[in-house]
């Protein structure tokens, strides 16, 4: 439907973006926002075109894109925070450095997907297919800047009007220059300072986030009443799942797995010892013990 309000004819089929061999269409350009989350199959995809095998969706969808890429394609690929710093992210950015020029990063503020994963930090990556990485420009658009709420600070293009700027006119990022940043937001880093950093995206920085400390940094009622809702459906699977293994051991007195004529033994009140019994016990006629 948004390709349709855009103007653009869509094309779609049905299937598992990673997990199945794609077609041989290539693309020009690629703008796509990967699902969140870890929902889904857990395995890593069997595809030849995938050079590091992972199970971290984020990263297969890099791999994804830059196979459907065609030579000098270009790509605008939404990742969160933790893609970037994932066991095998330091492998897939390498790949990616070197088979295309990872150009741009751009760390988007706080609560930019709000209200649907409030607390996802997000950033965009930028790349050209078919050129190695020689540089890599990082704008922070998230340090000491306010969270995006729903109703309060929603999003707005004047949140990346700097950002624009100071990328250019040039689609494949190479127009940026020295372009000015007000608050020290956009800076250049050598392919070798990535290297230095392991390929590890997010160590890309250098200004230190105050907003933490900051009360304007808070959640609005509808993200707070999101985070308590999702612990409280976290503690009824729990519940769910408590609930089954009652069932089961139910289940298994029924079926006689579980003898229920003998109570547990914390119940059973120790019998006296025959020294604690009254003496006149002991010289009970017969009568009366056997009764007893």
């Amino acid at each position: 439907m948004n390709l349709y309000l855009h103007g653009l004819e869509p094309h779609i089929a049905l299937g598992d973006s990673i997990y199945e061999i794609p077609s041989g269409q290539r693309f020009d350009v690629v703008k796509t926002n990967p699902p969140f989350g870890t929902r889904g199959a857990k395995q890593a995809p069997t595809r030849d075109d995938f050079t590091i095998s992972t199970s971290n969706k984020q990263l297969n969808f890099i791999q994804h894109v830059m196979t459907i890429l065609k030579p000098g394609g270009r790509a605008a690929v939404v990742v969160p925070d933790n893609c970037m710093f994932a066991d095998e992210a330091g492998e897939v950015f390498k790949i990616l450095t070197e088979d295309c020029s990872l150009h741009t990063v751009l760390r988007l503020p706080n609560g930019t997907f709000t209200p649907y994963s409030a607390n996802t930090k997000t950033n965009v990556i930028f790349f050209t297919k078919g050129y190695k990485t020689d540089t890599v420009w990082v704008y922070d658009g998230r340090s000491n800047v306010p969270s995006i709420t729903k109703t309060g600070r929603p999003l707005t293009p004047d949140y990346f009007a700097e950002f624009v700027t100071c990328y250019g006119n040039d689609p494949n990022g190479r127009a940026k220059g020295k372009a000015d940043s007000k608050e020290d937001r956009w800076r250049c880093f050598s392919i070798h300072e990535v290297k230095e950093r392991a390929y590890k995206i997010d160590r890309l920085a250098w200004l230190k986030d105050e907003s933490a400390d900051n009360g304007d940094d808070l959640l609005e009622p509808e993200g707070l009443a999101t985070d308590a809702i999702s612990v409280s459906q976290a503690a009824i699977e729990q519940l769910k799942s408590l609930t089954t293994l009652l069932d089961d051991d139910a289940e298994a007195r029924i079926n006689g797995h579980l003898r229920t004529d003998v109570p547990p033994p914390e119940l059973i009140a120790p019998a006296p010892r025959l020294e604690q019994l009254p003496e006149e016990t002991n010289h009970d006629s017969d009568a009366t013990r056997s009764s007893a």
